[in-house]
């Protein structure tokens, strides 16, 4: 994993902390070296702190988003819902203020890292013009593969497994971010707004993901476009 932030006595920390629970660390203070670090070998899912020299962690994250869906987590300082939003937006797969607890840090990691490498055999589903490849975790719309973030796909995933019902926003958390909401936590419905862009309207202009008021969304396409 790679953690780029400019506190070097946390990252420090961290990596102690990471390195006794087996995992290989590696450190980047500022955002210039994150992002040549995010593009080694050997990367499988970056701690992005926002606040750092050379390069911010949004134009990091906008920049790695135009060449790799490598899972991030981003840490943003507390209260900080703008920057929250906008990392959101531009594809993290989830965020944690800061100061970040390692050990909650290391659960959404590995909740992250399950999804991105699942051990799931089976292989489609179809639903109107969407084909979803879970081995390969690759969607396909008329045949064109879409860019998206692990927690995108799983989102996804799991809405046009239960294409018609409706799926709870607590569901969509736990398969997607591996965790519960917490209060005024929009996570999930940003990368629903993410998906729905990405997506497309179906062939009669209607919304693929309906909004389910109070409830949560459901996919209710299958029509082809």
């Amino acid at each position: 994993m790679l953690i780029a932030d400019d506190d070097v006595e946390l990252c420090e920390l961290l990596s102690e902390y990471f390195g006794q629970e087996g995992y290989e660390v590696r450190l980047a203070h500022d955002g210039e070296q994150a992002l040549v670090e995010s593009r080694r070998p050997g990367v499988d899912v970056m701690v992005l702190d926002i606040m750092m020299p050379r390069m911010n962690g949004i134009d990091v994250l906008r920049m790695l988003r135009k060449e790799s869906d490598l899972p991030v987590i981003m840490l943003t300082a507390r209260g900080e819902d703008l920057d929250r939003i906008i990392g959101l937006e531009l594809g993290a797969d989830d965020y944690l203020a800061k100061p970040a607890n390692p050990r909650e840090l290391l659960a959404r990691i590995r909740a992250i890292l399950r999804r991105a490498n699942p051990q799931s055999t089976a292989t489609t589903l179809e639903v109107g013009d969407l084909v979803l490849n879970q081995r390969a975790r690759e969607l396909l719309r008329d045949g064109q593969q879409l860019e998206l973030t692990s927690t995108e796909f799983s989102i996804i995933q799991l809405l046009l497994a239960r294409s018609g019902e409706v799926v709870e926003k607590k569901d969509l958390y736990l398969a997607a971010l591996g965790r519960e909401p917490v209060a005024y936590d929009r996570s999930i419905d940003m990368h629903v707004s993410n998906l729905r862009r990405k997506l497309g309207p179906s062939g009669d202009g209607a919304e693929r993901i309906e909004t389910i008021r109070g409830i949560g969304y459901q996919y209710c396409c299958t029509g082809r476009s």
